[in-house]
């Protein structure tokens, strides 16, 4: 059943309101934003993963996401997540392992998505879209682990920001390109319909290299921002 916030938010998004109600809703969401960036404000340079709560400890895309996050984190990066189970959770973990710093920005749901047990600070948001500005906020570069419509979306949403100059442009890394073959043959039919232009096949990084990603994060990271993570 949904609580109270939830019903806000259904009963804002069906259109028009009261003047008060909307000032009420965007309120509360302004709030929600000073409590995430208030508690995430000393995390330092991130690297946010993207990836499905479905995949658990021992899958092949688990313990890939852990061993990256763990090389990731040698760097000198926080690695962050939306700090729920499953590769989420497999970064996080890969950080700690590693020694690093381990953030998530977890989401209340109607069936609650509780925080993995890898993380040194966290916080809750109560609405997608919050949640997805913070995953952008902290970020120097993006890895697109595989998952379903919210890890296509956070890719979206990102690459349209960095395409239109509304973010800095930073890398996206995006594993596993047998998972990802039929998005990669989309892209490129796109640029082939001519709805995107050639460069914007530059924005991203497709790659199945661990050590390819880290030397194109180190570059298009750690060199271009001047950035100075521990090595």
């Amino acid at each position: 059943m949904a609580d109270r916030n939830e019903k806000a938010e259904i009963k804002f998004l069906e259109g028009p309101q009261s003047r008060f109600a909307e000032l009420r809703f965007i309120t509360a969401i302004l709030m929600e934003l000073v409590r995430c960036f208030r508690k995430l404000y000393s995390v330092g340079p991130c690297i946010t993963f993207f990836g499905s709560a479905s995949f658990s400890e021992g899958h092949p895309y688990y313990e890939f996401a852990k061993h990256a996050a763990g090389q990731y984190a040698k760097l000198g990066f926080t690695i962050m997540t939306g700090g729920g189970p499953g590769l989420m959770e497999a970064a996080n973990r890969g950080a700690r392992e590693a020694g690093g710093k381990s953030v998530g920005c977890n989401i209340k749901l109607p069936v609650d998505q509780t925080p993995n047990s890898y993380l040194d600070k966290w916080v809750e948001a109560k609405h997608f879209f919050v949640r997805k500005i913070v995953l952008v906020k902290y970020s120097f570069a993006f890895i697109v682990m595989p998952g379903g419509f919210g890890t296509l979306d956070e890719f979206f949403e990102s690459l349209i920001l960095i395409q239109t100059q509304k973010i800095r442009n930073f890398p996206i890394v995006i594993f596993n390109t047998q998972y990802h073959k039929a998005l990669i043959e989309h892209i490129h039919y796109m640029k082939k319909q001519g709805t995107i232009n050639e460069s914007d096949l530059n924005l991203f990084m497709f790659t199945d290299d661990i050590e390819q990603a880290r030397l194109f994060i180190i570059e298009h990271s750690i060199k271009r921002y001047g950035l100075k993570p521990k090595f």
